[in-house]
């Protein structure tokens, strides 16, 4: 399990490896969440209890206990819960703001998977494992799609059983839909932030 020391670099780090602004032909907002309790079976995962600590947008960033940031996803289609496996699009995804520090007292949005959702394990040098939930998401009743990603705590030398608490989190919710060169430079973000929980964890 990552210690309290290791958790906060780690939400940074997940925060600086958000795509940069320029990259999507509007202007975007990225919100980080912390904790929380993830959940799932074969008819699908939700996140409960995780705590919206910073958000990002072109006035700069604000931080703080903010809201919270909650989703459900579709069944499992492929692969297992163990292992890694797809999810159907579908499902909700809800960020809530509480009034804080400026931010908005109620939904900053609302939306779902707007595509499939990937559960990716990865099995570290020391044979524990991380677990990656990655999916993209569309709503607030209008052209806005947007990326997230959930890293789970390290579950050790066992398999996910069901439930398991999550480090962090980072959504970015734009204007419109990233340009192909955006998404993937999102993806190796998150490459190096495994590789960064890898080495954290083999230290």
């Amino acid at each position: 399990m990552f210690s309290a020391r290791f958790l906060a670099p780690a939400l940074f780090v997940l925060s600086s490896l958000t795509v940069p602004v320029a990259s999507f032909a509007d202007s975007s907002v990225d919100y980080s969440n912390a904790g929380g309790t993830l959940t799932g079976s074969n008819s699908g995962f939700s996140l409960s209890n995780s705590t919206l600590i910073a958000v990002i947008g072109p006035s700069g960033m604000v931080t703080g206990d903010l809201g919270t940031v909650s989703f459900t996803t579709g069944a499992l289609t492929s692969g297992n819960l163990q292992t890694g496996g797809i999810l159907a699009a579908g499902g909700t995804f809800d960020i809530t703001g509480n009034g804080s520090n400026g931010v908005p007292n109620g939904t900053l949005f609302s939306g779902s998977f707007s595509g499939p959702v990937t559960w990716a394990m990865t099995t570290l040098g020391n044979g524990t494992h991380n677990y990656t939930l990655t999916g993209a998401i569309a709503g607030n009743g209008q052209a806005v799609a947007g990326v997230t990603v959930q890293l789970t705590i390290n579950t050790g030398m066992g398999f996910f059983t069901g439930s398991t608490s999550i480090a962090g989190g980072d959504t970015t919710i734009v204007g419109s839909v990233p340009e192909p060169s955006t998404v993937a430079m999102f993806g190796t973000g998150v490459v190096g932030l495994l590789g960064l929980v890898r080495r954290k964890l083999q230290a």
